[in-house]
């Protein structure tokens, strides 16, 4: 928790430690999340152009619905294009991997994958390309450097302790030192969005208000997932080694083809081990690892072991591994297993992966503050997987620390041979 206290005025939470008390932060009726989305602390609305965004409403005020509708919407409207516009930005990601490693011997993959996720979210949500506009290739990094003036009270930079604490920890950056970048994103959003911005109209949201909110989703929420989540998954698929390389391989060769042809939904649901090894990825590794919510009433949680006394007004926080990692829920539980969530049994476990602030089998909906784009999410990591192996046997990769995510080094890209 941020020190405070001009950052945080009450840095104290009641702490869930494991997977049957978490739940509780999803119930709203007993718990609300209003201002909650990063904690203990909420970053200046001058950063998101004066508005508090869907992530920081409760569902019990009028613009959640409104908002989250509109989110819907824009994962809707367009769907054709997320199959192949993911193809194309990344076999854009994996031909300059590949240039990378013939002339330096190793590739970075995290700049790459951001460069590849935002082509992808502006091409599919928008049908606009970011290298044909004013932002050219900036767009990762300005988001970086925004995303970085509302997380740093959380995070760990590498600087040194006094810098850290003293100063990141314990005040706010000012938002004016970021108002030009973030003019930038919301010109090319506001320019690229014009039947999502139309779609708000109706719903009786200000085009304004509309397009900080595609910004935020897009930037803060989806295409910060994916910086982090896809070097992460890759972290572990690597990990598991050559075995798992070539089940996958020919699972999804067999179901989708290895040549040109565009893979499809009904092809990817014939790839059981596939799915598994997101949902196994996201389990051990959820890339957003605390959820909040502070009590509206007085009630009782149940841990495995012990009940609890709540009060009105209480910070709950609930560090997600705790409860997905719990050993009295999973076998092997801080393990990366691929084939976890294969079969009836293992499909009945989903119930408790929940890094969509809500549980794996539930479906987002306005009156909740589960991720709206949850199967989004899970869709295009399941492409990750399928365009890698298509196209290789097998990788390699070296793993080093970052403040978020992990940070990879690709050292070979085996190509298909089968």
């Amino acid at each position: 928790m941020p020190p405070g206290p001009f950052i945080s005025f009450n840095p104290n939470v009641v702490a869930l430690l494991d997977g049957r008390s978490f739940p509780a932060l999803f119930d709203t009726d007993k718990v609300e999340k209003k201002d909650l989305f990063t904690g203990t602390y909420m970053p200046s609305v001058d950063l998101t152009g004066g508005y508090r965004m869907l992530s920081y409403l409760d569902p019990s005020e009028p613009n959640h619905a409104k908002l989250k509708k509109m989110m819907f919407y824009l994962l809707s409207h367009r769907r054709e294009h997320v199959i192949p516009e993911f193809h194309v930005s990344y076999s854009e990601l994996f031909e300059n991997l590949e240039s990378e490693l013939a002339t330096k011997g190793s590739a970075a993959l995290n700049a790459a994958n951001e460069q590849a996720a935002f082509n992808f979210l502006s091409r599919s949500f928008y049908g606009a390309s970011p290298n044909d506009s004013g932002l050219g290739s900036d767009g990762p990094k300005l988001i970086n450097k925004w995303v970085l003036f509302q997380l740093h009270p959380l995070l760990k930079l590498g600087l040194p302790r006094p810098v850290e604490d003293g100063i990141l920890h314990t005040f706010s950056l000012p938002a004016f030192l970021v108002k030009k970048d973030y003019r930038r994103l919301y010109d090319f959003f506001y320019q690229s969005s014009s039947p999502i911005l139309d779609h708000a109209e109706n719903l009786g949201i200000s085009r304004d208000e509309a397009c900080h909110n595609l910004l935020f989703t897009t930037c803060f929420n989806s295409f910060g997932g994916m910086k982090i989540f896809f070097p992460n998954m890759l972290k572990w698929v690597a990990r598991a080694g050559a075995k798992l390389h070539h089940e996958l391989a020919k699972e999804i060769r067999s179901a989708a083809g290895s040549g040109g042809a565009a893979v499809t939904m009904a092809a990817m649901e014939k790839m059981p081990l596939m799915k598994s090894v997101v949902y196994e990825s996201l389990r051990i590794e959820p890339p957003v690892s605390s959820q909040y919510g502070k009590a509206k009433r007085d009630f009782v949680i149940e841990s495995h072991d012990a009940a609890f006394q709540i009060k009105e007004g209480d910070m709950l926080y609930g560090y997600q591994p705790f409860a997905t990692k719990d050993s009295r829920i999973f076998d092997r539980a801080d393990e990366f297993v691929p084939d976890r969530f294969v079969g009836e049994e293992g499909e009945e476990m989903l119930k408790h992966v929940l890094w969509s602030n809500g549980p794996e089998s539930r479906a987002p909906s306005v009156n909740n503050k589960q991720c709206a784009g949850k199967d989004f999410v899970v869709l295009a990591s399941r492409l990750l997987l399928v365009e890698l192996f298509r196209r290789y046997d097998s990788f390699d990769i070296e793993v080093a620390a970052s403040p978020l995510g992990a940070a990879v080094t690709v050292t070979s890209l085996k190509r298909a041979s089968f």
